[in-house]
């Protein structure tokens, strides 16, 4: 505290303090922030003693979502209702660990993939998609309003939403390169409604089709390359033809060299050679027999499945 104050001097004032203030750590920064109070009775209230974890060394990016983030969130609810291990993933999904990630390293980047200290489906850690072409925008939804404030043990990010649990479908609507893909599954398909599907995140659904779910995205330029898109019932059935349920399959399962062979919600199956070809991860061969497809991205960790990106529509034996 302050003990004597106001000592003017030809160039500024003094104020004679009874500490030495120390350099501020995440937490610290946290604290001292009336926009964070939320987020700091969050984190108390949360499993896994969030705030000793961020009194650690680090380094740590968090991105710190303020009241009115935490107020639109909860909706009415009281924060001693959300159940805390639920709230513990949620904060953790707004914690990189490891690393110091500032908002020009991101702008630079464009857009991209990291994980956080989150856990999704298969006990993997959770992704988390940035995009900077217009702001610095996390999972499609948040948005940073004040960056890069610096404590000791890593840095601050405050951002103006909540970023929950994403699913494969937050991921599909977020990234501009899978927006071809997210017409097929929407405007294209109104008979099935393939975005409530790819969100579930319970099982023992009436029609059998349960998470966990691991998709394959064909990208824009693998919509473009096809000669025309099916009218709705076979690109019912092609879209089904990507997707294989209740199983999280990430790229360390599959069999490496070798083939791993699944069945698809369609109901072919479909094969995975690695290693791939070329630039590719690794080649799918699909229901029809077609195997130039690859993989061109893998394990896009969402927390009711994972995505694998590729190059090519899969085609099922129609």
């Amino acid at each position: 505290s302050v003990s004597t104050a106001d000592i003017d001097a030809s160039n500024g004032t003094i104020h004679i303090i009874n500490g030495v203030l120390g350099l501020p750590d995440i937490v610290d920064h946290a604290i001292a922030n009336p926009s964070f109070t939320s987020l700091v009775t969050a984190l108390g209230a949360a499993d896994g003693d969030l705030v000793n974890v961020l009194k650690g060394a680090g380094p740590f990016t968090v991105l710190a979502p303020d009241n009115d983030a935490f107020a639109t969130f909860l909706d009415g609810t009281a924060l001693g209702d959300v159940n805390t291990a639920v709230l513990s993933q949620i904060l953790l999904n707004h914690v990189i660990i490891g690393s110091t990630v500032t908002s020009s390293f991101l702008v630079d980047a464009g857009s991209g993939y990291t994980n956080t200290a989150a856990t999704g489906a298969g006990g993997n850690p959770m992704s988390l998609y940035f995009n900077t072409s217009s702001g610095v925008t996390f999972n499609g939804i948040s948005t940073v309003f004040e960056a890069d404030i610096v404590g000791t043990n890593g840095i601050i990010h405050a951002v103006e939403t909540v970023i929950g649990i994403p699913t494969v479908v937050t991921f599909a609507a977020a990234d501009p390169n899978f927006s071809t893909l997210v017409t097929a599954l929407t405007d294209l398909t109104p008979g099935t409604d393939f975005a409530a599907i790819l969100s579930r995140t319970e099982g023992s659904n009436a029609d059998g089709i349960n998470p966990n779910f691991t998709v394959f995205a064909p990208t824009n330029d693998a919509f473009d390359a096809l000669e025309s898109v099916p009218g709705e019932a076979v690109l019912t059935q092609v879209l089904l033809h990507h997707v294989i349920g209740e199983a999280n399959v990430t790229s360390s399962m599959l069999n490496n060299p070798g083939d791993t062979t699944a069945a698809t919600l369609q109901g072919d199956n479909m094969t995975i050679t690695l290693p791939g070809a070329g630039d590719n991860i690794a080649n799918i061969t699909d229901g029809s027999g077609a195997s130039d497809i690859g993989i061109i991205a893998v394990d896009v960790q969402a927390g009711n499945g994972v995505i694998h990106v590729i190059n090519k529509v899969m085609i099922p034996n129609l």
